[in-house]
């Protein structure tokens, strides 16, 4: 009988389960089948285990029959509903069943740090020929928990993420894989230091470069969150997971301008759900994952061994292929495990010797490895590709800029700091030793002139000296641009007018001779981009680049097409990102700027792509490399994942531009928030704000929404970011070009080409 009465709890939690993915009982006669349990509840010791039986054979056969039907006509929606269904395997449940042993660190359930994020180091145990052979790993993902609420559902804080990068710091001293499980629907979005932003970069900053081997498996991959620890060599995702900028309902939100406490349309959020392409079979063919982990129908659940079965199978394999890409000699072994990727092979691992041991050889094809992964997502993803003769041109360019930069400053310049610093040496032991030599003579010559060197110096200071050897420069601003803003007629209110006692201001005033700031307290009124385009750089001294890479709808999201039109139509641009070489003072920069005018500065495919390119233009030309963000909004949520990877790789492009030696200052303007921000742009060591401006990982509606508290007007303002350390100083907007050059002259490696 007990045998009876578990099936029979089993039934439930299946229907239970449809009830959930269908979100009603009302679909393929659900409720028909929980009455007929509910009725065999009731009369469970009134029948004898034959009827009882045969009963629950009937009802079986009806739920499989549906629960196929289900998985057949399975929408994004439902996708995303079991991904959140609470019997579906945790983090904590994979460490029970795929790993040998593990150890808990950093806490562990309520004591830890932020219990949402979990890191143990861990054995996995493969079998090779008759012998089981352990091999120690580090993994560290989200944990949402079975009803546990201190998990917070898997929505990370910024010292949780801290606490990841803790232990890649200690997988890469152990010299140890990392696996990395994602189970998050996002980041949860407050400044507190680290900040969710700043730690999200700083996370994919480090794990661009970590040496070791890294694996990811995605199961809710929720934007910025994801990326925390998604960054890898090798992307996994389960099959009924889902990978997305932004949740269904956000999206729904935005596109439906719905207004905070109003109900989003579910039919809204099922269309967004579908448009985003956020399942496993949508983003491997987007190429945003590498493979996908086949589960049981409608998804695994905590009690499905078998799936834990294959998941050990799988990640094995993965490190497997990862770890022979760099070694020597791997021709058989490869060409074995490249055979065990039948799926019908899936659930059993492959039972060769590997070692998970890297020499320094090999860590650094799996660093080229990794950067070249990384640097071809998304290439079919923007317009303006060259004609294959207009790239076979570059192509012949760039080897010849590389030979001769390489010749000019790898050679030539070496070969000079080489000589200056012998010369440098010499000169000094040659002082030292000719003071030895002339020191009783200058003391006898000293002593004879006494008298003479006691004397006061009289010093007159000439008008127009130096004080303190710094060198005054007043504010340029350029006559030949005015801002169209000056045009009107009319006076505004400054908004710290209660506060300071401000009187309202002149426009023509304001946006002319006062560059947009408050005179009495300084606050800096919004300017267009093109003024700074005017007023920063040298006259006639910027050369753009990349101009014909263009943003287009990779996903075909409806409506899209003619919202970028109208962008193109209102700016004359091709997409948010401007690259172009220009000079401040004379010294040459690269810089790239995202600018509010086309799509709110939202980063896609093509913007990513011209920020990669000035990272390696100016890793080429040994140019300091400048952000100036006019305004970001963040990711384009209308290019879905493929938007979301330009996280990883133009981080990646960022992390190699300033290991060669470069100097990469980001400067912040307007507003700036989520995923560029917790990536290429958080993860400079040089980050500065015009004054006014507002930096952050989410805006407040979505911080009250999240967190449930509401957040004062500045909890964003560049001051705050000061304070919490997110950046390292705040610039007046009429100071920007002289604290500009200043910066490009104290600060970065020594690979510049004026050191």
């Amino acid at each position: 009988m007990d045998d009876l009465r578990k099936r029979l709890l089993k039934n439930e939690e299946r229907l239970t389960c449809l009830v959930r993915i269908k979100a009603g009982a009302q679909w393929g006669n659900i409720s028909g089948f929980q009455e007929k349990l509910k009725v065999l509840q009731h009369s469970f010791y009134d029948l004898s285990e034959m009827q009882l039986d045969s009963e629950l054979r009937k009802i079986e056969a009806g739920i499989n029959f549906i629960e196929k039907r289900c998985e057949e006509g399975l929408s994004s929606m439902e996708g995303v509903r079991i991904v959140r269904n609470p019997l579906r395997f945790t983090l904590k449940d994979i460490l029970e069943n795929v790993y040998e042993e593990y150890t808990e660190l950093g806490g562990a359930g309520e004591t830890s740090i932020d219990p949402a994020m979990v890191a143990a180091k861990a054995q996995i145990v493969r079998r090779v020929k008759k012998k089981l052979v352990s091999q120690p790993v580090m993994v560290i993902g989200q944990e949402k928990g079975h009803g546990e609420e201190f998990r917070n559902g898997g929505s990370c804080k910024p010292w949780g993420n801290e606490k990841a990068l803790r232990y890649m710091r200690v997988a890469e001293t152990e010299g140890i894989p990392i696996h990395f499980y994602i189970f998050t629907p996002g980041s949860f979005p407050v400044e507190d230091y680290p900040g969710a932003a700043q730690q999200i970069a700083r996370n994919l900053y480090a794990m661009a470069k970590l040496r070791v081997p890294m694996i990811s498996v995605i199961s809710e991959g929720g934007s910025g969150g994801a990326e925390a620890v998604g960054l890898s060599d090798f992307r996994l995702m389960f099959s009924h997971g889902y990978y997305s900028v932004i949740s269904p309902e956000g999206a729904a939100a935005i596109e439906g301008k719905i207004k905070e406490g109003s109900k989003v349309p579910p039919e809204l959020v099922e269309a967004c759900a579908e448009r985003l392409k956020i399942t496993a079979r949508e983003n491997l063919a987007l190429g945003t994952i590498d493979r996908i982990i086949q589960e049981p129908l409608l998804g695994a659940r905590r009690d499905d061994f078998v799936f834990f079965k294959q998941l050990k199978s799988e990640v094995i394999r993965a490190t497997d292929e990862v770890i022979l890409k760099t070694k020597s000699f791997r021709s058989f072994r490869a060409y074995e495990v490249k055979l065990k990727k039948a799926e019908e092979a899936a659930a059993e691992e492959p039972q060769i010797n590997i070692s998970w041991d890297l020499n320094q050889d090999e860590i650094k094809r799996l660093l080229s490895f990794r950067s070249k992964k990384y640097r071809h997502l998304a290439m079919d993803a923007f317009g303006g590709q060259p004609t294959p003769s207009l790239a076979l041109y570059r192509k012949l360019r760039n080897i010849a800029a590389r030979t001769y930069y390489g010749f000019r400053y790898d050679l030539l310049r070496n070969q000079q700091k080489q000589v200056e610093k012998v010369i440098k040496d010499v000169s000094g032991e040659g002082s030292i030793l000719l003071d030895r030599v002339i020191a009783p003579f200058r003391r006898v010559f000293d002593f004879i002139n006494r008298e003479q060197a006691d004397r006061p110096v009289v010093v007159t200071k000439q008008p127009g000296d130096r004080t303190n050897g710094e060198d005054p420069i007043d504010l340029e601003l350029w006559d030949t641009y005015t801002s169209p803003l000056a045009n009107e007629d009319r006076t505004v209110t400054c908004p710290n007018a209660d506060k300071h006692g401000c009187k309202d201001l002149w426009v023509p005033d304001l946006y002319g001779e006062f560059a947009g700031v408050c005179e009495n307290c300084g606050h800096h009124f919004p300017l267009e981009y093109e003024w700074y385009l005017k007023n920063l750089f040298d006259p006639d001294s910027i050369r753009e680049f990349n101009a014909e890479y263009q943003s287009l709808n990779p996903l075909a999201y409806p409506g899209f097409d003619s919202r970028l039109k109208v962008a193109r139509a209102k700016t004359g641009r091709n997409s948010a990102n401007i690259t172009f070489y220009a000079r401040v003072m004379e010294t040459e920069l690269v810089v790239t700027m995202l600018y509010s005018d086309f799509r709110n500065g939202t980063v896609g495919a093509a913007e990513g792509e011209k920020f990669v390119r000035a990272c390696e233009k100016a890793r080429l030309k040994r140019r300091p490399l400048l952000a100036y963000v006019h305004t970001t909004g963040g990711i384009r949520i209308q290019e879905g994942s493929i938007g979301v990877v330009q996280m990883p790789k133009c981080t990646m492009a960022v992390r190699e531009y300033i290991d060669s030696g470069g100097l990469y200052i980001v400067v912040y303007d307007n507003n700036s928030y989520a995923g560029p921000v917790a990536s290429f742009l958080g993860c400079s060591p040089y980050q500065f704000a015009i004054r006014s401006s507002r930096i952050g990982f989410a805006g407040r509606r979505v911080i009250r929404e999240t967190t449930g508290e509401d957040i004062p007007p500045d909890y964003h303002h560049a001051r705050n970011a000061l304070k919490r350390g997110h950046i390292q100083g705040i610039w007046d907007r009429r100071e920007f070009r002289k604290n500009l050059h200043r910066a490009l002259l104290t600060m970065g490696g020594r690979a510049l080409y004026y050191r």
